[in-house]
């Protein structure tokens, strides 16, 4: 009985997230989960997205300007000099009669209504400014999307490109060992030299560093998409995917409009252009009158109780006119400022357009190099395989050296070297092109 007792007990305990559960689990990533997680939880993402709330609440404070504003002041006087009067006495020989005068109260509570009317369009220039400043900070964030997004996937092809060169270095040493066998076999019976058999084994023994050195490379990038998902470094993690090239029809002009109209930045600046247009108009009106509404409300007495006849009260209310003279030319000075704000973000976007334009194109440039680098190499591969086994075949039959073998091993590991790193080259410029345009996850659809 006890015993059912506790396996009930120990798996409400479990059910309820008492027990610990096992932390490393392995974590298997595609190129989506990757994307995915990375906009999840990359910190210098959700940084953005903090940024846009604090936007959000900015356009929420300027909202609260056309709104009256209520305070309540409560004041209790703790000390205050009193005034004196003294009357002449109307009785010959009588001193001057001193009356004592308390013009004010030991408790006061009053409320204060201010209600602006006309502001000559300075509430209506910051709460428009406010909103282009929360749309600005929204472009932002995708930016940051289009740039995480990128990252993301230059570190799940850099982690492939680092396991393909892995399998690169295993192969080169498998088939190092695999001659020096041979060697060691043809040597036992005469056929081969004492130099063919060191041959062999300084080869196998240079091969076994850049092994290593892979091996380390492919650590450093499961730690670099960690670092960038936001995971623990002990947390294992399993890359399901491979480099694989993808054709793609290219039109310039099309990715040209294309980059025009989703990048990111150029949305920014055009609403930071309109935030800075705005910011002219307050300034103007800094100089221009406002009308505005001011009540208050107030209760006082000389005793905290609430006895009948103990509190008094009184009100005012005030329509307010307020012209601003002359403020030192400062006014003047914070409009020439956001002339000068305008202008500068003109020349900025202007610099912007020429600088998108040439990342599209550099990012078409290295597609189209890729993929010509690709081609050939896939080529090259087949025929260093095909040496590599004449090669073996004539060593064995004693028409070809160690050396010619050594040759055609390091040809073959080239070979396949330069074909990876091509194929890398083409899925990475394929992302950057991406990038360049602004094609983000949920800009793709567009257009």
């Amino acid at each position: 009985m006890r015993t059912a007792v506790r396996i009930v007990f120990a798996v409400i305990l479990l059910a309820a997230g008492w027990f610990p559960v096992d932390a490393q689990e392995k974590l298997v990533l595609t190129l989506d989960d990757t994307v995915r997680l990375a906009i999840n939880q990359n910190p210098n993402h959700l940084a953005t997205e903090e940024r846009v709330n604090q936007a959000r609440a900015q356009l929420r404070e300027a909202a609260a300007g056309f709104f009256p504003s209520l305070t309540a002041q409560g004041i209790q006087t703790l000390d205050e000099k009193l005034f004196f009067l003294e009357f002449p006495s109307f009785i010959p020989g009588q001193p001057p009669e001193r009356v004592e005068i308390d013009f004010t109260r030991d408790y006061q509570f009053s409320l204060s209504l201010t209600f602006p009317l006309f502001t000559s369009g300075a509430l209506t220039s910051g709460f428009k400014s406010a909103k282009y400043g929360f749309l600005s900070t929204q472009e932002a964030q995708v930016q940051s999307k289009n740039e995480t997004v990128f990252n993301a996937k230059q570190s799940f092809y850099g982690y492939l490109l680092a396991e393909q060169f892995v399998k690169v270095a295993e192969e080169a040493v498998a088939v190092a060992e695999k001659h020096l066998e041979n060697v060691t076999s043809m040597y036992k019976v005469g056929m081969a030299s004492k130099f063919d058999l060191l041959r062999s084994e300084v080869q196998l023994a240079n091969l076994k560093p850049q092994l290593i050195k892979a091996r380390n490379s492919l650590k450093v990038a499961e730690l670099g998409i960690k670092t960038l998902l936001g995971l623990e470094f002990s947390r294992p993690i399993e890359i399901k995917g491979e480099l694989s090239y993808r054709d793609v029809d290219l039109d310039p002009d099309e990715c040209l409009i294309k980059a025009h109209r989703h990048r990111p930045e150029l949305q920014q600046l055009k609403y930071q252009k309109q935030m800075a247009g705005e910011m002219v108009k307050m300034a103007r009106s800094a100089s221009l009158p406002s009308v505005a509404v001011s009540a208050n409300y107030n209760f006082w007495a000389d005793a905290f109780n609430f006895q009948k006849n103990t509190w008094q009260n009184f009100y005012t209310v005030n329509l307010v006119l307020s012209v601003p003279l002359f403020k030192g030319f400062a006014n003047s000075a914070r409009v020439a400022q956001s002339k000068a704000a305008v202008r500068e973000l003109e020349l900025v976007r202007k610099a912007l357009i020429d600088m998108v334009e040439f990342e599209v194109r550099q990012a078409i440039l290295s597609l189209n190099e890729a993929r010509e680098s690709l081609l050939s190499q896939g080529k090259n591969v087949e025929q260093a395989e095909e040496s590599l086994r004449i090669a073996d075949l004539n060593f064995q039959e004693g028409m070809a050296t160690t050396l010619d073998v050594s040759s055609a091993q390091a040809a073959l590991t080239q070979a396949k070297t330069n074909y990876t790193q091509a194929l890398f080259d083409y899925v990475l410029s394929l992302a950057q092109l991406e990038k360049a345009m602004g094609t983000g996850l949920e800009r793709d659809n567009e257009s």
